[in-house]
């Protein structure tokens, strides 16, 4: 199984009442950053089974402006193993879960997101360093009970690859 952990996008300060942070949505930076992130994965026929989302809004905005310009037409599943507090046990029942897709995406907050892609990593049960910012995406691929990191990414890169992409695409109208 193929899975891209992507951490929601720029939604702005923290509230301190929890139940309004729960529906706190994109900022401006945002939304532009699902643009960049739908976009370079779309330019990279990246194509996923389904997309996992925490039931945050901020979340569900990030999974659904992504997978809208990626040309994801499936539903958008809600998992409460995605929310803030989720343990790794939490993960690795939505895993067994999706166990029979082939490519799943997952939208979450850190610190948890980062966790859960540092302990499918390390192997040794303990966790590796990832720090995935916002609107970060990591590639892992998974087999049996052990993943590797293929590639994470950052908006800002996802942004320059994306640019050069279309900038190569262009005709050349320069005169020699």
């Amino acid at each position: 199984m193929i899975i891209y952990f992507l951490r929601h996008a720029s939604a702005g300060e923290h509230f301190v009442n929890p139940k309004k942070d729960e529906k706190r949505p994109l900022d401006k930076e945002g939304i532009e950053q699902c643009g960049y992130v739908g976009r370079a994965l779309a330019a990279m026929a990246v194509q996923v089974d389904v997309i996992i989302s925490s039931p945050l809004k901020r979340c569900t905005q990030t999974a659904s402006l992504v997978g809208n310009e990626m040309g994801y037409e499936g539903k958008l599943q809600m998992e409460a193993a995605l929310r803030p507090e989720a343990t790794f046990a939490d993960f690795r029942n939505l895993l067994e879960k999706y166990a029979s897709q082939e490519s799943i995406m997952v939208v979450g907050h850190n610190p948890s997101l980062s966790q859960f892609v540092g302990t499918v990593i390390s192997g040794s049960g303990s966790e590796a360093g990832i720090d995935l910012k916002k609107g970060a995406l990591a590639r892992v691929e998974m087999r049996r009970n052990q993943g590797t990191l293929h590639w994470c990414l950052t908006p800002k890169v996802l942004r320059t690859l994306y640019a050069a992409a279309v900038e190569s695409s262009r005709p050349n109208t320069s005169r020699k």
